[in-house]
């Protein structure tokens, strides 16, 4: 056998090891998708606090406060059925199984730390203390991407610690908590999911 032989042989051991042990039919559209509900919602919640909190941005009162509460966690359901559908797509697509230990794994280790982080965010707005809110988020979202990544495309930990990155600075400057926010959830979301597509979906 050829060294070129050894090497293509080597190459399909290691894509069945990776097929047996990671979950590797996410889809970089969905991504994309995540993104842009996101920015879609921050400008909606941009226009609700900026229109009815007297013109300052960081002034929550009331029912503003729980619309955009609510425009959030449609974006939340929203960017998951999304993702849930076009990976049960792309998994079905590449004759892959859709729940098996692999995705279990991924799953789980995913929703962990942003399970505890969310209850954390509830915490904190329940305080009061609103200018926290979009730091933690950013950073329990990083730490669940950077778990969920030993279980699937390793490629996604990037996208997680930038997001750690981004986190920081927002609880640093609590004030930047939103345009971070906007930065982390929606243009970094739409960057990752574009590179992912080019990569593995095309």
């Amino acid at each position: 056998m050829s060294n070129e032989d050894y090497l293509k042989d080597i190459s399909e051991i290691k894509h069945l090891m990776n097929k047996s042990s990671r979950f590797i039919s996410l889809s970089g559209l969905s991504g994309i998708l995540a993104g842009i509900y996101a920015l879609i919602g921050a400008s909606v919640a941009f226009w609700l606090v900026n229109t009815y909190s007297y013109g300052k941005l960081f002034i929550f009162h009331g029912w503003v406060f729980w619309t955009c509460m609510a425009v959030l966690m449609m974006v939340a359901v929203l960017s998951a059925l999304t993702g849930i559908i076009l990976t049960i797509r792309k998994a079905k697509k590449n004759d892959e199984k859709i729940w098996d230990s692999s995705s279990q794994r991924l799953l789980l280790n995913f929703l962990i730390p942003l399970f505890v982080g969310g209850l954390y965010c509830f915490i904190i707005l329940d305080q009061g203390r609103y200018g926290q809110t979009g730091g933690l988020m950013l950073i329990f979202y990083g730490l669940a991407l950077v778990s969920a990544s030993k279980y699937s495309l390793g490629d996604i930990r990037y996208l997680g610690y930038i997001q750690i990155f981004l986190g920081l600075i927002a609880s640093y400057y609590p004030g930047y908590g939103f345009w971070l926010w906007v930065i982390g959830f929606g243009i970094m979301h739409i960057i990752y999911g574009t590179w992912m597509h080019f990569k593995y979906d095309s």
